[in-house]
């Protein structure tokens, strides 16, 4: 039996590598970007993203809101969200934004303790503004260039940046990194997933619907959006992509 889930595991990575190989090629009439100068490579990382959301996340989320009622999943988006707010006021602290790191710190106590341990958004209704920070802002704030726009496997938009960003946020994450239970981290990982998909649920059928290079649409909005958190939203930057801060809608 060992031996034959050794050979599975051979046969998948031996799959994924030969998809990231076989780059894919920019569509004729597409410009090439600047920012973008692994174009080919990253189009098919994107391929092999697509067809995985397609065939795999798409249909469990599917599922999922399905099964459980939209006061569930808004339940399961709050808490997840009140939980992502410690590491947002970490960032706020790091980025030299002490008022909006407390003001995050007091969500987490508001909805903690009010909240029903964070299933019920209280501190947004009391005036407490919600904010998103990570590593990659920070390294942003920091001065820390972006690099090229690169596609990660699983992860979907990165940069240079945003990857180690990436990387920093798995190594920080308790839920993630630390829980030593493995069958509750794994499962408490793989509802993360489902409900990190389910934010975007209607956006991508959308997405999937409209005449247009998906692509370059989404590199471009990701850049776009990237610029317009770390320089804090100047009223001459608007995001290109909506922010869906209600998970289960």
């Amino acid at each position: 039996m060992s031996l034959l889930s050794a050979k599975l595991k051979q046969l998948i990575l031996l799959g994924l590598a030969s998809l990231l190989v076989a780059c894919a090629s920019i569509p004729a009439g597409v410009e090439p970007s600047p920012n973008d100068p692994w174009e080919p490579f990253n189009r098919s990382v994107f391929e092999f993203n697509e067809g995985l959301d397609a065939y795999l996340l798409k249909p469990v989320v599917a599922g999922y809101r399905f099964v459980l009622p939209e006061f569930v999943r808004e339940g399961i988006y709050n808490f997840f969200s009140n939980y992502n707010d410690i590491y947002t006021a970490l960032n706020n602290l790091l980025q030299g934004k002490p008022d909006y790191a407390a003001s995050d710190l007091m969500r987490v106590v508001v909805n903690t303790t009010f909240g029903l341990g964070g299933l019920i958004d209280m501190a947004t209704p009391g005036g407490l503004e919600k904010h998103k920070e990570d590593w990659g802002q920070t390294f942003g704030v920091w001065g820390v260039p972006s690099g090229p726009y690169v596609v990660l496997p699983f992860f979907g938009p990165s940069s240079v940046r945003d990857t180690f960003g990436t990387v920093a946020d798995l190594e920080s994450d308790y839920l993630f990194k630390y829980v030593k239970n493995i069958g509750v981290r794994n499962s408490v990982t793989g509802l993360r997933v489902v409900n990190t998909r389910n934010t975007y649920y209607e956006a991508g059928d959308l997405l999937d619907g409209a005449a247009i290079d998906k692509y370059s649409f989404m590199r471009d909005a990701y850049i776009q959006r990237r610029e317009y958190q770390i320089h804090e939203g100047r009223e001459d930057e608007e995001p290109l992509m909506p922010v869906y801060e209600n998970g289960y809608e």
